[in-house]
């Protein structure tokens, strides 16, 4: 399978030549909603935390007798009925962690990049270079070639001119290579790699 490149005015400038097992195969909604699901809910803090009856301060003796005082029969004033008592069913520490296998995890992040090439979401362009940090200057990079909406732009390396140029735009998210993940890939509209940046994805995936 081959993918333009173009140049950062907009124009094509050569085809390149990538891996069909990576860019050409088959959509797999099942197990890219799998995958997607699992990254999210990793990402999750699980610290909610509540107090049950036997967490809660106080509450040793009886309150009031069993008998004789018209009242109904209580053990203890940190009951979940009384003000102050613990809760019936409190949340507690969790993982929400999902187990994904690295091939499954894989197989998505293929699955993904195949269904954008087919729908024209996926643009490489040789390098993008900016000599300074300037918004303007990267907004009108994306301009030249008519990206617009939800952009995610994909770099080899970390280049702190591409990123700080790129933090004030507001549909505009910049990723290294090996950070790349199947939520940012879902999320965005387009996807911008430059040469080197999805030659490192073509071989990490394989």
């Amino acid at each position: 399978m081959e993918l333009a490149v173009v140049k950062l005015d907009g124009s094509t400038d050569s085809r390149l030549s990538v891996a069909d097992n990576v860019f050409s195969v088959d959509f797999k909604e099942p197990l890219v909603h799998q995958v997607v699901t699992a990254y999210l809910s990793g990402g999750r803090a699980g610290t909610s935390s509540q107090k049950n009856r036997s967490d809660v301060r106080g509450g040793g003796s009886k309150p009031w007798r069993q008998k004789g005082t018209g009242r109904a029969r209580a053990g203890t004033i940190r009951s979940p009925l009384f003000r102050g008592g613990g809760r019936t069913f409190p949340s507690s520490n969790r993982s929400y962690a999902q187990k994904v296998n690295r091939k499954m995890y894989r197989s998505a992040v293929c699955s993904i990049l195949s269904e954008l090439a087919r729908q024209d979401r996926l643009w490489v362009c040789d390098e993008i270079q900016i000599d300074e940090p300037k918004t303007a200057r990267m907004a009108n990079i994306l301009a030249q070639l008519g990206l617009a909406g939800r952009t995610l732009v994909v770099t080899g390396d970390y280049h702190p001119h591409v990123t700080l140029a790129s933090r004030n735009l507001v549909n505009v998210a910049v990723l290294e290579a090996a950070e790349l993940d199947p939520v940012s890939l879902v999320g965005s509209e387009t996807v911008l790699f430059t040469t080197e940046a999805l030659r490192k994805v073509e071989e990490s995936l394989q």
